[in-house]
């Protein structure tokens, strides 16, 4: 039975009926919109991630998306979330993509955009990503379908976002956090150093975050994002496929024909899926992400209110002290051709009277929906160490760490596999087209630029 209304004194009334109303607008202040593109190219083009290819793909196996999430809180300016299927998007790119959107009317402001690519390894190659890649150039047509696939892209983007601001509509957004199992950790230790293989005791993060958009009534499901922390290489064919993010987005449509889904990976640089090498597996591993998605939605979640908060800081990573001229001389007759290309490039640059970058520029980004999440986006191939640690400096039960955000430079090591060495300390950079390995003390540096910008009701308790 409800109170009688005239019998509570009027302060207390007043605070019920203003208390009542904020919870109202909280659930009901945003509006938002999702929109999914077809991304696959019909003519041949060279695939990234592997530098094992000699040819354009040979068939398409499956199809790529891009994806959009508009937000808008209140009267606030929208802001903007794309996953991509595709092993790493160009800041370059990105930065096309939204003097395309101002021009054509939508002004998104830079820290209100984020770009997640999948990095899928069975995707087109963009130009600017992984050059090096090949240890040789590509051919001039090989090169020119690069190109235009890059262009491509570009405006698939932009009509992706495009669509999604103009569906926006009143909405009301959710989140939690459940666990997907087939991401191990990749560096085992060996008597000959580090191997690229699954190490049981290794470091890992299952989380699995996910935001729920739905109308405002509750009665539509507009879209899922999810991210997880692994590798997107389940699979090492020369064919068009989005692997487990890919599949996981199809599931998710597929159950939910009127909604969008999209998956973005977390700190995964240094883990893979298990098992791997076939597409029965990947489509495990899809499966598995998307029922844990599907169960998370079908219970309370988390409401997330607003204002969101959208903030962007670059630090500087030093590289380690770069080689001479006689080094780089002497790397050019090495037998790895890869080696002995990034040598010659670079030997050229010296040849030309330019300077090699001492530096790279690195611009972190953190997004906070009022006091009830936090996300924290990393550009490149950021090892799992990041996540676990944001995890304890920030409150875990409101804190999303994602990477392959923004732009995809190289690997980001942490201090631990910068000193233990391997692949993702220093190995990698050849074909990133950088000239060495980071200096000692870049997890630092990432780390108090974070800590600069994020909001102090976010630290850990």
């Amino acid at each position: 039975m409800m109170p009688e209304m005239h019998r509570i004194p009027f302060p207390i009334l007043l605070f019920i009926l203003l208390a009542a109303s904020s919870a109202a607008q909280d659930s009901t202040g945003w509006k938002a919109g999702a929109a999914d593109i077809d991304i696959t190219p019909d003519y041949p083009v060279r695939l990234n991630g592997y530098g094992s290819r000699t040819t354009e793909f040979e068939k398409i196996a499956r199809r790529l998306h891009a994806n959009a999430l508009a937000l808008k809180w209140q009267n606030d300016k929208p802001a903007v979330i794309v996953t991509v299927d595709n092993c790493g998007v160009p800041a370059a790119l990105r930065t096309e993509v939204l003097s395309r959107l101002a021009a054509a009317g939508h002004e998104i402001a830079d820290e209100r955009f984020s770009l997640h690519s999948t990095h899928t390894h069975c995707a087109p190659m963009l130009k600017g990503v992984l050059p090096f890649l090949f240890g040789e150039d590509l051919s001039a047509d090989q090169q020119q379908r690069v190109d235009r696939y890059t262009e491509d892209l570009t405006a698939w983007i932009v009509k992706a976002v495009t669509a999604a601001l103009e569906k926006m509509e009143p909405a009301r957004l959710d989140w939690s956090t459940g666990r997907a199992y087939f991401a191990f950790n990749r560096r085992l230790k060996t008597d000959a150093g580090f191997k690229n293989e699954r190490n049981f005791d290794g470091p890992t993060d299952r989380a699995l975050p996910v935001l729920r958009v739905k109308s405002a009534d509750g009665n539509k499901l507009i879209a899922t994002h999810a991210s997880y922390a692994c590798h997107c290489t389940t699979l090492a064919i020369n064919e068009i496929h989005g692997d487990w993010a890919g599949l996981a987005h199809e599931e998710m449509e597929l159950r939910f024909p009127d909604s969008v889904c999209l998956i973005a990976i977390g700190c995964g640089a240094d883990q893979n899926p298990y098992p791997r090498r076939e597409e029965r597996f990947a489509i495990e591993h899809a499966v598995s992400l998307a029922k844990e998605i599907v169960r998370l939605i079908n219970r309370p979640m988390q409401p997330v209110s607003g204002p969101l908060h959208c903030a962007t800081k670059e630090v500087v990573l030093p590289f380690d002290k770069l080689p001479s001229r006689e080094e780089w001389q002497a790397r050019t007759s090495d037998k790895n051709k890869q080696t002995a290309y990034h040598a010659r490039q670079f030997l050229a640059i010296l040849e030309r009277g330019e300077k090699i970058p001492p530096a790279l520029p690195y611009v972190l980004q953190a997004w906070h929906y009022g006091d009830d999440l936090l996300t924290i986006n990393l550009p490149g191939e950021v090892v799992v160490d990041y996540s676990l640690r944001f995890k304890k400096e920030y409150d875990p039960a409101r804190t999303w760490v994602n990477s392959y955000t923004n732009d995809v430079p190289c690997y980001i090591p942490s201090q631990r596999v910068w000193e233990e060495g391997g692949y993702e300390a220093g190995g990698a950079m050849i074909y990133y087209a950088r000239p060495t390995r980071f200096a000692s003390g870049i997890e630092n540096i990432i780390a108090s630029g974070v800590q600069q910008f994020v909001r102090p009701t976010f630290k850990a308790k």
